[in-house]
């Protein structure tokens, strides 16, 4: 099924947005947002599965379980982890200040934070700010707040797609930030996704954690998972359509376009990976099962050896079988064959006679795939990683 992918920032029907520099940020750039369902909505949620989960994410988890809500309100530049029970008070603070400004109950309200760990919360700041960002609201603002959840991102990440569903066009848009502590494993990257389509709470749910699978659970940066991951889904039925659930004519056109965004979403975020020159698709076929595979894919991807061979445009295969080998994936080295954009340069566990020359133009592109056979069934997965700059260091010392 196709469908036509917009990268803009276009708000479902009864949804609006606002972005500000409150002033948490030294640079002036945009540090908090807030998305607004002008009716209540039907949540679904996947958080991160670290153990240390900061404040707003426990905020969030308990809110979750109503499967209902109005907003979501985001800070940039502090995580709110790590902070003890002041951070507790923080977060439900902020959903507080946000339901008094909006006219709704503070259960409605979600809170986000992102940035640094282990310090306080701004809250005069804060405090100052959400009024503001309440009477900044607009149906038109949802670039604005892509602006205000970036923290190293280098660009606001944003998409929107629509299809029909009972005579009724629906409409599925996305903002998320992350380029740092990617590897989501849920479920620093935050995503929000908005439809004005009418979902009952268990099929969202079901179709929330489907995507999230198959997108920000395929990509790694550096293989950090971060304590605020969070992805929520507001469905506020705003467009007038049947309620969507398995089934349904339109349920299929549902998955896909909430597939199809958080896809876009996630390759924007494997793209701008900090310091990141290049994008690479480890695709690990021949495993003893599915997961086997996963696992393999995401060894490979992980490795800093590996990471630090791709950006330096050198071929070294034998950083792959090392990570292949130390991986939980059964392995049998004498069966493993590793192709580079289909130039096979191992084959059962030895080197093949591939030009290093032509291996080495692989390497140099910004995007190319390393297939991975491991020849002992038909388990099959991938993951998205990137390569590993001195700029990373940089960013992050």
């Amino acid at each position: 099924m196709k469908m036509k992918i917009e990268n803009d920032a276009t708000l479902p029907s009864g949804f609006r947005a606002a972005g500000l520099h409150v002033g948490l940020k030294k640079s002036g750039a945009c540090d908090m947002a807030l998305l607004v369902s002008d009716t209540p909505a039907t949540v679904a949620a996947v958080f991160t599965s670290n153990q240390i989960k900061a404040a707003p994410v426990k905020w969030c988890m308990a809110r979750a379980a109503s499967h209902k809500g109005r907003a979501v309100v985001i800070n940039s530049g502090n995580a709110n982890c790590c902070t003890g029970e002041k951070g507790l008070r923080d977060a439900a603070q902020m959903a507080e200040w946000t339901a008094s400004a909006l006219g709704v109950k503070a259960s409605d309200v979600y809170v986000c934070s992102t940035g640094s760990i282990g310090f306080d919360l701004d809250m005069k700041t804060i405090g100052r700010g959400i009024p503001r960002l309440a009477e900044a609201l607009s149906p038109h603002g949802g670039e604005e707040a892509a602006q205000g959840i970036m923290t190293t991102d280098n660009a606001p990440k944003f998409v929107t797609t629509s299809f029909k569903a009972g005579g009724k066009t629906v409409r599925v848009t996305g903002i998320a930030k992350g380029a740092g502590m990617i590897e989501p494993n849920m479920a620093t990257m935050l995503c929000f996704l908005m439809t004005d389509a009418a979902v009952a709470p268990s099929s969202l749910q079901k179709a929330l954690k489907s995507a999230v699978n198959e997108s920000f659970n395929r990509i790694s940066v550096d293989g950090d998972q971060s304590t605020n991951d969070t992805v929520l889904c507001f469905a506020n039925g705003a467009s007038g359509s049947d309620s969507l659930k398995p089934g349904h004519p339109g349920w299929a056109a549902f998955e896909e376009a909430l597939l199809q965004v958080a896809r876009v979403l996630a390759w924007k975020m494997i793209r701008d990976g900090e310091g990141a020159d290049k994008v690479i698709k480890v695709e690990v076929t021949g495993a003893r099962n599915a997961k086997d595979a996963e696992m393999a894919a995401r060894s490979v991807a992980n490795s800093l050896l590996v990471k630090t061979s791709w950006h330096g445009t050198n071929p070294k295969w034998g950083r792959v079988m090392d990570a292949l080998g130390y991986s939980p994936a059964r392995v049998d080295e004498s069966k493993v064959s590793i192709a580079y954009d289909g130039v096979v340069a191992v084959r059962n566990g030895i080197k093949t006679k591939a030009s290093p020359d032509r291996l080495k133009k692989i390497h140099a592109q910004e995007r190319f795939t390393i297939t991975i056979d491991l020849g002992l069934g038909k388990g099959a997965s991938y993951v998205f990683g990137c390569d590993c700059a001195h700029k990373y260091i940089d960013i992050n010392i």
